[in-house]
């Protein structure tokens, strides 16, 4: 059975499309502490997430055609108890921060978590955006972790607000799949989860270390957190100074390196294996 469309669509001049478009800023966001997630991916796992204070989506703008198209997002938003406003295609573009918004575009609340909460969990794998400041990097790193099967993602004081509508794009939904703590001091990050047990890896192009040799050498099967820097610049001195290790990625070929979410998803996914590996803190050992 299909949703039902109202024949009206909401007006332009309504007050709700007004606020979505105040979303756009990010002190509104701070304000309001909701943010924009466009697309059927984003929406749907809006619709799918529940956070500390329940539902996370709570509105959705949808043309007809695309309520028509992705029904059962709209009826997940319904199930979620959002409010679906029809709209026009001016309308999904006053709300939209992309040129083809896809014909969906969901208001939600904001969803991260406490650092105090990332550390309760006992984490045995972190991202941490120190210096990040390009939105599409960080919504691709936090991919990465998602990806990589990572427990945490920490975007420190001195990284892009987490819900720029960039960022969440980058996602791809993955910023509704793990927690993310935001806003925390690197300082703090790094004692905290030091104190939790986790070694505190800092990646940066001219690390002391090897990652092939912390791989042979069996290193890395423990919970580690990786510490990843500015794009242009990489990571201050006072910043690899706290790390355990400073660790390269070796490159083999004529490449002069590799761009942050890349170079991310390599130390990631290294971690994951080795901690997946005969002794590794994740490893499966028969009773």
């Amino acid at each position: 059975m299909g949703t039902p469309v109202p024949a009206e669509p909401i007006s332009p001049r309504s007050p709700r499309v007004a606020a979505a478009r105040r979303l756009a800023r990010r002190n509104f966001r701070t304000k309001e502490r909701r943010f924009i997630a466009e697309g059927p991916q984003a929406v749907r796992e809006a619709a799918e997430h529940r956070g500390e204070a329940g539902a996370t989506l709570i509105e959705l703008f949808a043309t007809v055609e695309a309520a028509e198209r992705y029904a059962d997002i709209v009826e997940a938003a319904l199930a979620a108890g959002a409010r679906v406003h029809y709209a026009s295609d001016e309308v999904l573009a006053e709300v939209s921060q992309t040129v083809t918004p896809q014909g969906l575009v969901g208001v939600c609340h904001f969803l991260d978590t406490s650092f105090e909460s990332v550390l309760k969990a006992g984490p045995k794998l972190v991202a941490v955006l120190a210096h990040v400041r390009d939105p599409g990097n960080a919504g691709t790193v936090l991919r990465c972790a998602d990806a990589a099967g990572a427990d945490a993602v920490i975007l420190t004081d001195a990284s892009v607000d987490l819900y720029n509508p960039k960022s969440v794009r980058a996602s791809v939904g993955s910023l509704f799949h793990l927690p993310v703590a935001v806003g925390v001091p690197v300082e703090q990050a790094v004692e905290g989860l030091r104190a939790a047990g986790v070694r505190i890896l800092a990646a940066d192009g001219a690390g002391e270390d090897d990652l092939d040799a912390e791989l042979d050498a069996g290193t890395m099967g423990g919970p580690s957190a990786w510490v990843f820097g500015n794009e242009a610049w990489g990571l201050p001195e006072e910043t690899r100074a706290l790390a355990d290790a400073v660790v390269r990625v070796p490159i083999h070929g004529k490449a002069e390196s590799l761009n942050l979410a890349t170079a991310a998803a390599v130390c990631l996914y290294a971690s994951a294996r080795a901690q997946r590996a005969p002794g590794g803190c994740r490893s499966v050992t028969p009773s």
